[in-house]
């Protein structure tokens, strides 16, 4: 079997030779570290994105199969995005920046986490027709224009990417992202913006939300249509936090939920039955809005504070749910020791089936080279 069979057979309960090693990818600092101490080249740090050949070389250095974010990324955003542009400088050196979606951020020298929003332009019905609406109309470039990962290089889907993608000979897992339905709204409205707007104008709330989810599923058309053979299919919404959902579930069940099985039901259509979705925080009050319209597996699956794990899920919904994810990383920052624990613990979980360990998020600057190799040896081992 090949890495692609092995993973499929995995999340489809189906007989595999060994489990898929697989990771999700690696902070930009931690890559730059390991190139200053000589385990790969300042080149290849630089070239490194999800999925892509420079991700492959790495992964095998590592003794990963794959990344599992490997996919075709057609344009879910605004189209064409705001003009980056400072607002403001502040004596500390800091500054305020007008990003892409329209949001005001503060930017510090310092600071290596997500900036920090202090004003949205989408408020209203006023900056949502002015500034957004036409932002979010389908065009062929949104899926033409893009790149895909052709064995050792990356081609344009309309430049020889879809030939290849139409044979479905490659080894390696490769899906198709469909975009997110609703953390991208939380994106441009905020989390207390877009909670307002619920109350203050729901028609307006409404509209965006079909109005995104209209463009998520015709850019999945198009892709699907085209001929194209694809893994599975893979949404992104980080909407939770570490307590639950920054969504009212019912509402997300109401104004969202549709959207999910419009886009899974055609998906079904073209033979794609793995659908997974990335979602931060404690997501436990969505999985059934998930579940429920086509969305099977959870990635990933935080071990976080909240001790997030697939064992109470699995109880709960049975082989109606699969995981990827749900390996804790601060082993690696550690010893062996941690990690054979680490393995150990994974053992349990993967017996439940469906379920591919990864490191959860990307891996952090504080990781050890050699600890991550060992930690795939030590998988390959306990898993073979």
């Amino acid at each position: 079997m090949n890495h692609r069979q092995r993973a499929l057979a995995v999340l489809r309960y189906q007989p595999y030779d060994r489990l898929p090693i697989v990771h999700f990818g690696f902070w930009d600092e931690t890559l730059q570290k390991w190139a200053d101490e000589g385990h790969l080249s300042h080149a290849e740090a630089g070239a490194w994105r999800d999925g892509n050949p420079t991700d492959a070389i790495l992964s095998r250095k590592l003794g990963f199969d794959f990344n599992w974010y490997s996919a075709f990324h057609p344009s879910y955003g605004l189209n064409p995005g705001f003009d980056h542009k400072v607002i403001k400088t502040l004596p500390d050196g800091s500054t305020h920046i007008l990003n892409g979606e329209g949001v005001i951020v503060v930017h510090s020298p310092t600071a290596g986490s997500i900036p920090a929003e202090i004003e949205h332009l989408l408020k209203d019905r006023l900056t949502w027709d002015t500034h957004y609406q036409w932002r979010y109309q389908w065009t062929p470039e949104r899926i033409t224009a893009q790149s895909v990962r052709v064995n050792d290089k990356m081609v344009r889907f309309d430049q020889g990417g879809l030939e290849f993608l139409k044979t479905g000979t490659r080894d390696y897992l490769y899906g198709l992202h469909a975009g997110s339905l609703y953390g991208q709204i939380r994106n441009v409205l905020g989390v207390e913006g877009s909670s307002y707007l619920y109350a203050d104008d729901e028609t307006l709330f409404t509209e965006i939300i079909d109005t995104v989810a209209d463009l998520c599923f015709r850019n999945v058309k198009a892709a699907l249509d085209s001929g194209a053979q694809f893994d599975f299919v893979h949404f992104w919404e980080d909407i939770c936090f570490k307590n639950g959902p920054l969504i009212s579930p019912a509402v997300f069940e109401e104004k969202v939920g549709p959207h999910y099985k419009r886009i899974t039901d055609l998906c079904a259509r073209h033979g794609l039955d793995i659908c997974s979705l990335d979602c931060d925080g404690m997501i436990d009050a969505l999985i059934p809005t998930w579940l429920n319209n086509g969305v099977n597996t959870m990635f990933p699956i935080e071990v976080g504070t909240w001790n997030a794990s697939l064992a109470p899920w699995r109880k709960k919904y049975g082989q109606a749910i699969r995981g990827v994810g749900g390996m804790n990383k601060t082993v690696f920052a550690q010893d062996r020791a941690a990690v054979d624990r680490e393995v150990a613990r994974l053992k349990e979980l993967v017996a439940l089936g469906g379920f591919i360990p990864c490191p959860d998020h990307r891996i952090a600057p504080d990781a050890h080279w050699d600890l991550v190799r060992y930690y795939c040896d030590r998988m390959r081992d306990a898993f073979n």
